[in-house]
């Protein structure tokens, strides 16, 4: 049985929901990606044991949990969040810790040499990562952050479980109404792909243009998991 237009509506808007939390969650993953990333490099051994420590435990552990805990536990210590905000958070906490690895990787991946020219221009360290080192690891690290993105938009599905209404959540709630689950999963399983599979292919076109001409991306993959 088709689902009626009112149906497909109900989905739409949890699926502007699902985009919603994706657009909130892949920035803060970006800024802690970055934060984490360069820690790991860094001179100072505390900062990198700290590093170490929060990437460690948000890839070691479930991200479903890291969602439970945010939004049930936090709260015991005053910190009370919106299911949303709870959701964003625990995801960029999660796909920031990912994402310090591509940050890393991409980075040591740039040649040696560079590093060696700044050096003899007597150029500081930090001048020379942002002048010279971080714009040829950003063309890298470009679409390995996209095939993030599109990993964040399809883990919004966990926050069903904290009653974020997202597509998944309103999902759930339509087969309830109606009593039709295959209409209803499938017709959330094509706006999951329809959303999806054009930022896929981008990122694929983009890797594999910047791959041709750097030939690095693979590397960086690799070193990131």
């Amino acid at each position: 049985m088709l689902l009626s237009w009112v149906q497909w509506e109900f989905l739409i808007r949890g699926a502007s929901v699902t985009l919603g939390v994706a657009l909130l969650a892949f920035p803060l993953a970006l800024f802690v990606a970055f934060v984490a990333g360069l820690s790991l490099l860094s001179q100072h051994k505390i900062v990198r044991i700290l590093a170490i420590a929060y990437i460690e435990i948000f890839r070691g552990t479930s991200a479903l949990v890291q969602i439970f805990f945010v939004f049930f536990v936090l709260p015991l210590f005053g910190l009370e969040l919106p299911p949303i905000f709870a959701g964003v958070l625990a995801l960029g906490m999660n796909f920031g810790a990912y994402g310090s690895h591509i940050v890393r990787s991409t980075i040591q991946n740039v040649d040696r040499g560079q590093w060696e020219v700044s050096t003899a221009l007597n150029m500081p360290r930090t001048l020379a990562m942002r002048r010279i080192i971080m714009p040829q690891a950003l063309i890298v690290m470009v679409p390995l952050f996209g095939n993030e993105f599109i990993r964040i938009l399809k883990a919004t599905a966990l926050l069903s479980v904290v009653t974020v209404p997202e597509l998944t959540f309103s999902g759930k709630i339509l087969v309830g109404h109606t009593g039709l689950p295959g209409a209803v999963y499938g017709a959330v399983l094509l706006i999951y792909f329809a959303a999806s599979f054009p930022l896929a292919f981008g990122m694929k076109w983009l890797e594999k243009k910047i791959n041709a001409q750097f030939g690095i991306i693979a590397f960086a993959r690799g070193t990131a998991e």
